[in-house]
């Protein structure tokens, strides 16, 4: 039985490719061939046009400085954190979002009091032509980054300036002022540890220099106190001035320790027992006995709570000193030979590729257009 049926027509590869419209790869071809003049001359003149620009826009350079933080040694939190075995995983991860110490320099040399001090120094203001100071804080900000490097832990501060004498300065001068900072700032345990018994060893100072005084005024000759006196009131003022440490040692441990610790309940556990042992000296003095006798008592309490704390301040300072609180600079910044920006050829060839490929899409659409316009019918709406 014959098909009398019409055969469709065999279509050719190409209309393989043909979009909506019918238009397919050939006829694109064809159309960019016959504006072929404009999608060439058309990006090249707009790349020439950029490239020229570039030249007018003032060089950038870029000075950069590379330093290694200070290092710190592991502190008593992370020594019980890594005696928990395989707990030590799950408390890591609780603790995955603290921030470290290299972010902990970045963040103080990113603060308003070094961006002021570097702003007061190179003249920002007038060099960024700001009418205020926090504008210039803001545009310094976007010309200076920071990085810390995840495997090697150093800090990079990159600087851009249109002066490479000035970008390498200011570049170094981050470095200082971070280093003028960590002289006032106690970051690592060790050097808060200095810092709090340096504050107690000040206030401790004071209190045996008032002591002193008031023992002088009563009239205090060291021949006028008999030797069992004496060795009570040095008897008392040791065990009063080692409770008074006891006690300054469970807040410090507190400080990075949880309180049902071993550590924390061992330290609670002395106290407990000096207290009861001062307590029990305390009730067997009937406080009787000429006034210098009490304020001799005092006297000797804040000079053994004196050196006490004195012993407790030096240990800080050498745990802080095996710190290496020394910044360490790798690559101290130079004035770049070459400048950063603008990147004149990257530019010219942006610019060019973006106007070529508008171009092109721009013929695709207004032969589109006209094909719209010439099927709708006269007297009616496109």
């Amino acid at each position: 039985m014959r098909n009398d049926l019409p055969q469709p027509p065999l279509q050719t590869p190409a209309a393989t490719y043909s979009d909506d419209d019918g238009t397919s790869l050939f006829d694109l071809l064809a159309l960019w061939r016959q504006h072929l003049k404009l999608l060439l001359v058309g990006p090249l003149v707009v790349g020439v046009t950029a490239l020229g620009i570039t030249y007018r826009i003032a060089p950038t350079f870029t000075a950069t400085t590379t330093f290694l933080p200070p290092q710190q040694q592991q502190s008593a939190a992370a020594s019980v954190l890594a005696s928990l075995g395989p707990l030590a995983g799950i408390a890591g991860a609780a603790a995955g979002g603290l921030r470290t110490p290299a972010d902990q320099y970045v963040a103080l040399m990113q603060s308003a009091t070094v961006s002021d001090r570097i702003i007061d120094q190179f003249k920002l203001i007038v060099e960024y032509d700001a009418k205020f100071k926090m504008d210039a804080r803001r545009t310094l900000s976007s010309n200076v980054r920071m990085t810390v490097g995840k495997k090697d832990g150093l800090i990079t501060v990159e600087v851009d300036d249109r002066s490479p004498e000035r970008a390498a300065a200011m570049a170094n001068r981050y470095v200082d002022e971070l280093r003028r900072m960590t002289t006032t700032i106690a970051i690592t345990e060790a050097q808060q540890r200095r810092v709090f018994f340096e504050h107690q060893l000040q206030q401790t100072k004071d209190k045996l220099t008032e002591a002193q005084l008031a023992l002088q005024a009563s009239g205090f000759n060291p021949g006028a106190i008999k030797a069992e006196p004496k060795a009570a009131a040095e008897g008392y003022a040791k065990l009063r001035a080692e409770v008074t440490a006891a006690e300054v040692r469970v807040q410090t441990m507190r400080g990075s320790l949880a309180d049902d610790t071993p550590e924390v309940r061992q330290q609670q556990t002395a106290l407990s027992a000096l207290r009861a042992q001062l307590a029990r000296l305390e009730q067997s003095t009937d406080g009787s006995g000429p006034d210098y006798v009490g304020k001799y008592r005092e006297f000797k309490y804040q000079e053994t709570l004196f050196d006490l704390f004195a012993r407790q301040y030096e240990l800080a300072r050498a745990d802080e000193s095996r710190e290496g609180a020394l910044i360490q600079v790798v690559d101290v910044a130079q004035p770049p030979e070459r400048k950063s920006k603008p990147k004149r050829a990257l530019t010219a060839i942006t610019a060019t590729l973006t106007t070529a490929l508008l171009l092109a899409v721009g013929v695709v659409m207004r032969r589109s257009w006209r094909e719209r316009q010439a099927r709708t019918p006269r007297g009616m709406a496109p």
